[in-house]
């Protein structure tokens, strides 16, 4: 299972949203105070004093994690390829809301603070998953046609 090629970008599909939730979305700094925004939550640091709001931040992590099951999912079911197929839509679908929320809830704060800010690996992290997510969905399909044609020479 783990030597063919999608087994191994699905995997890293799901290891990209995981690792989202770890990694910054958008960091900014300003007289003394830390502002970040993870996947999960928005933080504000003020010296010693932390202040975080995880609603509705988490709607990003949300995303992510089902992104991240649903290609696990998709590495179990090789034995059928259309299944497959309609989960690596389901997860594109999902990892594009995940990406559309960052993107959302990052412009919205630098909006509000009037802080450009950096944005961090875990915006990209998610670019990174639909890529090889469209990978694996190729190679899957290579191999469904592959089969196809070998049943008709039959």
């Amino acid at each position: 299972m783990w030597q063919r090629k999608q087994t191994i970008f699905l995997g890293l599909t799901a290891a990209c949203m995981v690792l989202m939730i770890f990694f910054p979305i958008w960091l900014a700094i300003d007289n003394g105070g830390e502002k970040m925004l993870f996947a999960l939550h928005y933080t504000v640091k003020n010296g010693d004093v932390r202040n975080t709001s995880y609603f509705p931040f988490s709607l990003c992590a949300i995303l992510a994690i089902a992104a991240a099951t649903v290609a696990i999912l998709s590495i179990g079911k090789f034995e059928d390829r259309l299944l497959q197929l309609k989960l690596g839509a389901l997860s594109s679908l999902l990892m594009t809301g995940a990406i559309g929320s960052a993107v959302y809830f990052a412009t919205r704060l630098i909006k509000a603070n009037q802080l450009g800010g950096d944005y961090g690996l875990g915006m990209y992290l998610p670019a990174v998953a639909m890529i090889s997510n469209l990978i694996a969905n190729r190679f899957i399909r290579r191999d469904e046609k592959l089969v196809r044609d070998s049943e008709r020479i039959r």
